[in-house]
């Protein structure tokens, strides 16, 4: 079916063009950045079946751009890495349009046997992408970095870059701390230069049966160490767990040949959360209309758990779990109740559009979300001044004023070493488990999500 569409004039066109027809499927494809499902009906009567990306604006320069992923994607089509045929690209339209491979994404839903297989033979295709000649695939516009530091800390100064001015007015005391950590703990070595996907794991490949069969998503591809992918894997399987992490990465190690650092790998699966965190605190304080704001709240403070606790173990630091209001105290709101309650009685069941269906479900956790920090905002905040009272050695007058001064301290420490870095790790790690605990209704949507043991 071609379902409605606010597409930019001379899309659809050009599509039919490309596949050789006329679309005769046109759905919007839920997923973080823009994308549709189309089939094209040729002549003959066979089906093209694509799958495609487009970019509404377009940045000059952008080093994630849409652009640069196909031209990553066509170099890999002529190597062992399996990934999707670029079945067109236009610069003017700012789109691609991407063979639909077959198979499935949804590693977390299958049986632990499958998982075990598929992630085996997924990280021999990592093997595979790392030992790759980068001079013979045509990509001599990627930089290239010639150092460990730089290897480490590029992107997150393109990142830095990007969200410049974002980051200028806005201050947390997290961002801050992680920044900081990342620059005194780069990895001391590095073992070779290899193209690395950047975001790289469950969910970013497809699979049928007990292989994959194609790598995805490739935005965030560039030139750097290859542990900087296994850290991906680490993060991309807290997100969506499938089976653990045991025994991979040395698997990776004997079918590669790059020696496996595992403090590396801890240190990329940090840097892989800061670099993540920037971007959603950056949409969660300043959110666009069109975006999953339910999504972006979930990854925010799952994220920000995550990210600390990913600090604490590299750090060797641990944590107790703080104290928490009691989830029935507060008021109940009936304008709140009503709301959800038309939400989920009243609308939900007439909605058979799967990314209508899945922003009502945002409006509904929005809802709740908002009822709850109305309800325990205040409970929570004067727990965090006892924290922060503690650390800071004086009470701020409010938990905005608090987090303040906090990240001020921290750009001291960076300075005088006044402030321990224990300490702060202990007190980040207690906001974001309360964080976690008040925005519950968004945490719902990635529940119980825990770090794999990866191997020493």
């Amino acid at each position: 079916m071609v379902s409605e569409h606010d597409l930019p004039d001379g899309l659809t066109g050009w599509v039919g063009d490309v596949a050789g027809g006329h679309i005769t499927r046109l759905e919007r494809h839920v997923a973080r950045r823009e994308a549709w499902v189309v089939d094209v009906t040729r002549p003959d009567g066979s089906v093209v079946e694509g799958f495609l990306r487009l970019e509404r604006q377009p940045l000059a320069d952008d080093p994630w751009s849409l652009a640069k992923e196909t031209r990553i994607i066509a170099a890999l089509a002529t190597t062992t890495v399996p990934v999707p045929a670029v079945l067109g690209r236009s610069e003017s339209l700012s789109a691609t349009l991407f063979e639909r491979v077959a198979g499935r994404a949804d590693l977390p839903s299958v049986e632990p046997a499958q998982q075990r297989a598929v992630m085996e033979d997924f990280i021999g295709i990592v093997a595979e992408l790392h030992r790759l000649d980068v001079d013979g695939l045509g990509l001599d516009g990627l930089p290239r970095p010639t150092t460990s530091a730089e290897c480490a800390l590029g992107e997150v100064d393109l990142l830095l870059e990007h969200h410049r001015e974002f980051l200028a007015g806005y201050r947390d005391p997290l961002l801050t701390f992680g920044l900081a950590w990342l620059r005194r703990n780069v990895p001391v070595g590095v073992a070779r230069i290899s193209l690395v996907q950047g975001d790289t794991g469950p969910v970013n490949f497809m699979f049928d049966g007990d292989h994959v069969t194609a790598v995805i998503d490739w935005e965030l591809g560039h030139l750097g160490d290859p542990m900087e992918d296994l850290g991906n894997i680490c993060v991309r399987e807290f997100w969506n767990p499938s089976g653990g992490l045991a025994g991979l990465f040395r698997r990776y190690e004997g079918l590669s040949g790059i020696p496996y650092d595992p403090a590396a790998a801890r240190y990329y699966r940090v840097q892989q959360n800061i670099r993540g965190m920037i971007g959603i605190h950056g949409v969660t304080v300043n959110a666009h209309p069109r975006e999953s704001v339910a999504w972006y709240l979930a990854y925010r403070y799952v994220g920000d758990r995550a990210t600390c606790e990913a600090l604490a173990e590299a750090m060797d630091v641990h944590v107790e779990r703080p104290e928490v209001p009691d989830d029935s105290a507060g008021d109940a709101d009936v304008l709140a109740d009503a709301a959800r309650w038309a939400i989920q009685h009243d609308v939900a069941p007439a909605v058979a559009v799967p990314f209508a269906r899945s922003r009502l479900d945002d409006v509904d956790i929005l809802v709740h979300c908002i009822d709850r920090r109305r309800r325990h905002g205040k409970a929570i905040a004067d727990l965090e001044l006892d924290d922060l009272t503690s650390l800071l050695g004086k009470r701020p007058p409010s938990l905005p004023e608090g987090l303040i001064q906090l990240d001020a301290a921290i750009r001291e420490r960076i300075r005088d070493r006044r402030l321990h870095d224990d300490d702060v790790v202990r007190y980040l790690l207690r906001r974001a488990w309360r964080d976690e605990w008040l925005w519950a209704p968004a945490v719902a949507l990635y529940p119980g999500r825990r770090w794999a043991p990866i191997d020493d």
